[in-house]
């Protein structure tokens, strides 16, 4: 995952203000946040910025994937062990005949679950990451021994 730096590498630098960001820096971390999209930069659509437009776009492609935590899931790395599942401290409260005990979902209301071999995202407003009291968790990224699941 790139960091706001490599993002403003790539930028034209010109602070023209034309994205409502106050500089160019400004908004990379947008980008890098998800609050704003690279089109949303009228200077990199300009053709001398092709090139890079390319590259960013590249590199933005996981961040419009992210669920409103800013998780992401790796589908192509995953391997469906289920460590992420029975790890998350949500999933083993709201699920304490499953998870709780090591076991696969037994209800609906957990975050995570293996679905055809791969994890997906069930009910991620429910994420100790979103919402009023935000904290930042990482249980299911520590358990993961392929690196599927990362935030941003």
């Amino acid at each position: 995952m790139a960091n706001a730096m490599e993002i403003y590498q790539l930028l034209p630098k010109t602070n023209c203000k034309k994205c409502g960001k106050s500089t160019c820096m400004a908004f990379a971390t947008a980008l890098l946040s998800g609050e704003l999209k690279l089109d949303d930069c009228p200077e990199i659509l300009e053709d001398k910025y092709s090139d890079n437009y390319e590259k960013l776009s590249e590199i933005v492609a996981p961040i419009e994937g992210a669920s409103e935590t800013g998780m992401i899931i790796h589908e192509e790395k995953c391997t469906g062990c289920g460590n992420c599942v029975v790890a998350c401290p949500v999933n083993v409260a709201e699920d304490p005949k499953g998870t709780g005990i090591g076991l696969a979902p037994k209800n609906d209301r957990v975050i995570l679950r293996i679905v055809n071999g791969v994890v997906q995202k069930a009910h991620i407003h429910n994420c100790r990451r979103f919402g009023e009291n935000k904290i930042l968790c990482n249980a299911c990224i520590e358990t993961c021994p392929t690196k599927a699941i990362e935030f941003v």
